[in-house]
């Protein structure tokens, strides 16, 4: 991997105006050329205007990019982050340190999968170094405090993807190239920070995943990433390691509920899902057997997989290995090319060793497992308001943030008010996927829906800027908005019908 005695700094910055201030970006043409003249080339077309950072990490990064979080470029929030230009660009890995204000390009597990969307650095993150293509970094003060207004925006968090629920303040009004000289306020910087080792001796970070309950130590200098889950297949985590002789180890865990099952027959089933793969002999079996991996039940696969491509017969090797424990299956997969599999093959066997099922489980494996398929969050307490957010049409809608900021803000804040939602959660959730259900079917029980919910959620919105200070204060304003909705919905339309009857009857 090159490195570069002194970094080339382009005479031209990329501006990006964001509804919360001004962004001035250097370039490294030197360190990233291709990097550099994608990024010129998106800005010059006008790619970035109206795109979102759409996924905000504070203490860590901001991102955006993507085409599809521009208006019209999406149906639904869970597509952001999805996004690209069409096409990919090599990845350009360098030795440029992630310190606070560097910009770098986004990826997948991949190295060479970065397209459209960048990202950048809000704490010095050396966990990233050498793993994304650096190809720039901010270039003024008001810079860095754009960066943290951004970065400090409140987010759905992990599960919703960290989506800034203001996601206005993060949008990108216009993204222009300007020549140096145009910036007044340009910081002298001087020549970045760069790392001085290889990332393979850098030390291991143990990865820990308390609601899937598993831990293990993935290879030093390997990027262990979560990816978004887009199928019932994605796998839950991804260890990727150095790019060699053209291809990209990688190691994957993903865990499926059980059921009973043994291991055996789990395996079996897994094998009928490849058998045409077999039998075409596009997939060789070299080896099956059940073992035991740190007491536990386990089977291990490998097979060779000869894929034909435009350049010639490609070679990859699996391994594959389940591992049954609390009834849940951990199927832990290695990828690599034929000719460099056995080189990385005891990082594999030490990543194994190191697995541990004796991380206490936050949430159920068979709610993971549907997840794609639900919009409930998995959270005991905090779940998503079904009917608003589908009567709203996204859960960034005002008026289910609304909802969210008075039972998170106000009633969970008092033992009186988290009682309170202990209970009604157990009754709302019993019938809440349902009613959502009708409503994305019928866009006319959505629209009475909405009308029915929005008297409601008027009177709540008292508790925002109410000053509660203690139970008592909480059960009283609790007990005259019960009241009121009781009024509104029940006796009030129970007068009217009253009235009607009489007046006809006299």
């Amino acid at each position: 991997m090159p490195v570069f005695a002194q970094t080339e700094i382009s005479d031209k910055v990329v501006v990006l105006t964001t509804q919360s201030g001004e962004m001035v970006i250097e370039l490294f043409p030197n360190d990233a050329p291709k990097t550099v003249e994608n990024f010129l080339k998106l800005v010059n077309q006008k790619f970035y205007d109206r795109t979102v950072f759409h996924r905000v990490i504070k203490d860590f990064m901001i991102q955006g990019g993507d085409p599809k979080t521009r208006p019209g470029g999406y149906q639904h929030l869970t597509e952001w982050g999805t996004g690209d230009a069409g096409y990919t660009i090599p990845g350009e890995f360098n030795t440029i340190k992630h310190k606070r204000g560097i910009v770098s390009m986004a990826r997948g597990s991949s190295p060479d999968s970065a397209s459209s969307q960048f990202f950048i650095v809000h704490k010095d993150t050396p966990s990233l170094d050498q793993e994304y293509a650096v190809f720039g970094r901010l270039a003024t003060k008001d810079s860095f405090t754009t960066l943290d207004k951004i970065a400090n925006l409140t987010t759905t968090g992990k599960e919703g993807n960290d989506i800034p629920l203001d996601w206005g303040k993060g949008e990108v009004i216009k993204a222009e190239v300007k020549n140096r000289v145009e910036i007044k306020d340009l910081f002298e910087q001087g020549e970045p920070e760069r790392v001085t080792e290889n990332n393979t001796e850098l030390p291991t970070v143990p990865y820990s995943n308390e609601k899937l309950g598993f831990s293990f130590i993935p290879p030093a200098g390997w990027f262990t990433q979560e990816p978004q889950k887009q199928s019932s297949v994605t796998p839950d985590v991804v260890a990727v390691g150095n790019k060699i002789g053209g291809f990209t180890p990688a190691i994957s865990v993903s865990v499926k509920p059980a059921n009973g099952t043994s291991v055996e027959d789990y395996a079996t089933k897994i094998k009928q899902t490849i058998q045409s793969a077999i039998d075409s002999g596009v997939l060789t079996i070299q080896e099956e057997k059940k073992i035991s991996i740190n007491g536990n039940d386990a089977f291990v696969r490998q097979a060779l997989g000869k894929f034909n491509t435009t350049s010639g017969q490609l070679k990859i090797k699996f391994k594959e290995v389940v591992i049954k424990s609390n009834d849940k299956f951990f199927i832990i997969t290695y990828t690599n090319s034929d000719n460099n599999f056995d080189a990385v093959l005891p990082k594999f066997q030490a990543l194994l060793d190191s697995f541990s099922t004796n991380v206490k489980s936050s949430i159920d494996v068979k709610s993971v497992d549907t997840s794609i398929k639900s919009s409930e969050s998995n959270d005991k307490n905090k779940k998503q308001c079904a009917i608003a957010t589908a009567a709203f049409g996204s859960e960034l809608a005002p008026e289910v943030q609304l909802l969210r900021e008075v039972r998170d803000n106000v009633l969970y804040e008092t033992k009186s008010g988290t009682a309170f939602m202990s209970g009604f959660n157990e009754f709302y959730y019993s019938f809440s996927p349902t009613v959502a259900d009708w409503e994305r079917q019928n866009p006319l029980f959505k629209q009475v829906v909405k009308i029915t919910i929005t008297p409601m959620l008027s009177t709540m919105s008292v508790l925002n800027y109410a000053n509660i200070h203690s139970e008592q204060q909480m059960l009283g304003y609790g007990i005259c908005l019960i009241l009121i909705n009781v009024g509104m919905y029940f006796a009030l339309p129970a007068l009217v019908i009253i009235k009607i009857k009489n007046r006809f009857l006299s």
